[in-house]
C-alpha cells in the first residue's frame, strides 16, 4: 500500500499542485500551508474555511485517531457526523507529538508551513516543547494560532471549556431563557455556537496576521478565547452598560422599539417566523392588511387559520419578512438553497457519497470550494512525509512499526 501511494505522490503534476508556490491566484489562500492540532468544533471549523479559501490544511492526529472522531456516538464510516462537517477539504497526517521523532517531524513540517493552529490547554504545546517560542525560531514567519475557552492568560485560563460554557458565561444562555421568560429557567442555543461564532473569528485573524506576514515578512501569535468572542457577539451588554437594565427589561419599558413579529403556529401544525422590525415593514403590513394598528395578536391569529405554506406566502407577498420553521430535512430540500449550489455531494473512502454544505461565500474571482470529504486516518500520511519532507519507504515503514504514524491501510 505504501509503495502504490508513493507512486501516486510521485507524479509530477501531483507534487508541483501540492507542494511549491503556485505562479497564478485562482483561490485566495492557495500558497498557504495550515498545521491544524485541532479537534472537536472550534478550532477545525476555524481551519477548515481556510481550506474552504484554498489552503492546505494537513489536520495531525494521534496515530490512535483524534478524540472527536467518536464524538457524537453515532459513526459513519469510521468517523462522527461532525467530524465528517468539519474536516472537508483536508489532508490527513498521523503523528504522535509526545516522542521525539513525532516531534521532530512535526518541527521540520513547521519549517515548510505558514500557520499552526491549536485548541490544546493552554501550556499542553509548551510541554510538549513545541510552544510559539520554540516554533518561531523554525521559523519567524509562522502564525501560530492558540485557541482556547478562556485565553492564554487570565484567572481562568487554565480551565477546560466547551461551547456550552462560553454560551453561558456571555450571558447567551441566559438571554436565550429569557426569550421565552425572564423568570424562567435559562435555555441553551443550538448546535454550538460558542464554538462556531469564535472560529470564525480566529480564521479572520489568522487571515489578518497573514496579510501583516506578507507587508512586514514577520509572523506572530494569536490568542483566541471562546469567552471573548462570545461576549463581543452579545449587543445586549452594550445595551446594560448605557441603561443598567437587562435586555428583557428594556423591552417592558420600551414595547414598541422592536416593532412586532415572533413565532407563531399555523393551523396545519407547522410554524412561522415573522420578524416586522422596520417602521417601513410595518406600514407594508397595515396597508396589506387595511389596518390602522399592528398587534401581536393580530399576526397569532392570521397565521392560525392558515397553513403553514399560506403564512409565508401571505407575508412575502405583504413585504414583510417570514420563515418557515425547518427540520433538517427541510433544509436539505429547499429549492432556494438547491439554487444557490450550497449542497455538494462528495465521495468518501469509508462512508461513501456524504452530502455536505458548500462554501457560503461567493466570490467573483477567487471562489472558495469544497473538494474533498474529510480524511480517513492517515489517508495522506506517506503524501505529506515523502512529499513534503522526502521520506523513503523504508523510513516511513520504520515510523509506522515505531507507532510514530500510521498509513492508509
Amino acid at each position: 500500500m505504501i509503495m502504490r501511494l508513493l507512486s501516486d505522490t510521485l507524479k509530477e503534476d501531483t507534487l508541483n499542485h501540492r507542494y511549491n508556490k503556485y505562479p497564478t491566484m485562482s483561490k485566495i489562500l492557495e500558497d498557504v500551508r495550515v498545521l491544524d492540532l485541532t479537534q472537536f468544533y472550534f478550532g477545525p471549523f476555524a481551519t477548515m474555511t481556510l481550506a474552504h479559501m484554498g489552503a492546505e490544511v494537513i489536520r495531525i492526529e494521534p496515530p490512535w485517531g483524534g478524540t472527536d472522531r467518536l464524538a457524537d456516538g453515532a459513526t459513519f464510516g469510521g468517523s462522527s457526523y461532525s467530524f465528517h462537517h468539519f474536516n472537508l477539504n483536508k489532508r490527513g497526517l498521523t503523528l504522535d507529538l509526545k516522542t521525539q521523532k513525532g516531534s521532530s517531524i512535526f518541527k521540520e513540517l513547521v519549517k515548510f508551513s505558514d500557520v499552526v493552529a491549536q485548541n490544546f490547554r493552554p501550556g499542553t504545546m509548551e510541554r510538549l516543547g513545541l510552544g510559539y517560542e520554540v516554533l518561531r525560531t523554525l521559523n519567524p514567519k509562522i502564525i501560530y494560532a492558540a485557541l482556547s475557552g478562556f485565553g492564554q492568560t487570565g484567572p481562568y485560563s487554565e480551565r477546560p471549556c466547551f461551547a456550552m460554557i462560553a454560551e453561558a458565561m456571555s450571558g447567551h444562555t441566559r438571554l436565550t431563557g429569557d426569550e421565552v421568560n425572564p423568570q424562567g429557567p435559562p435555555i441553551e442555543m443550538a448546535q454550538a455556537y460558542g464554538d462556531l461564532g469564535p472560529a470564525l473569528y480566529a480564521a479572520l485573524s489568522i487571515v489578518a496576521a497573514l496579510r501583516h506576514r506578507d507587508r512586514t515578512g514577520v509572523g506572530q501569535a494569536i490568542d483566541v478565547a471562546q469567552l471573548d468572542c462570545m461576549v463581543s457577539l452579545v449587543p445586549a451588554l452594550t445595551g446594560y452598560n448605557l441603561s443598567g437594565l437587562r435586555l428583557w427589561e428594556i423591552r417592558e419599558r420600551y414595547p414598541l422599539a422592536r416593532g412586532f413579529g415572533g413565532l407563531f403556529r399555523s393551523k396545519d401544525g407547522g410554524w412561522v417566523r415573522v420578524a416586522s422590525f422596520s417602521p417601513r415593514l410595518i406600514e407594508n403590513l397595515k396597508e396589506y392588511l387595511g389596518i390602522d394598528e399592528v398587534s401581536v395578536k393580530l399576526l397569532d391569529d392570521k397565521v392560525s387559520s392558515l397553513t403553514r405554506d399560506e403564512a409565508v406566502s401571505f407575508f412575502v407577498e405583504a413585504g414583510v419578512p417570514v420563515a418557515p420553521i425547518y427540520s433538517e430535512p427541510e433544509v436539505v430540500e429547499d429549492a432556494h438553497l438547491s439554487d444557490r449550489d450550497m449542497w455538494v455531494e462528495l465521495n468518501h473512502p469509508s462512508a461513501g457519497i456524504v452530502k455536505v454544505p458548500n462554501f457560503p461565500v461567493r466570490f467573483s474571482e477567487t471562489p472558495g470550494k469544497v473538494s474533498s470529504a474529510a480524511p480517513i486516518l492517515g489517508e495522506h500520511s506517506v503524501e505529506v512525509l515523502h512529499g513534503l519532507l522526502g521520506y523513503s519507504v523504508e523510513e516511513i515503514k520504520k515510523l509506522e512499526k515505531e507507532g510514530v504514524i500510521t498509513t492508509l491501510k
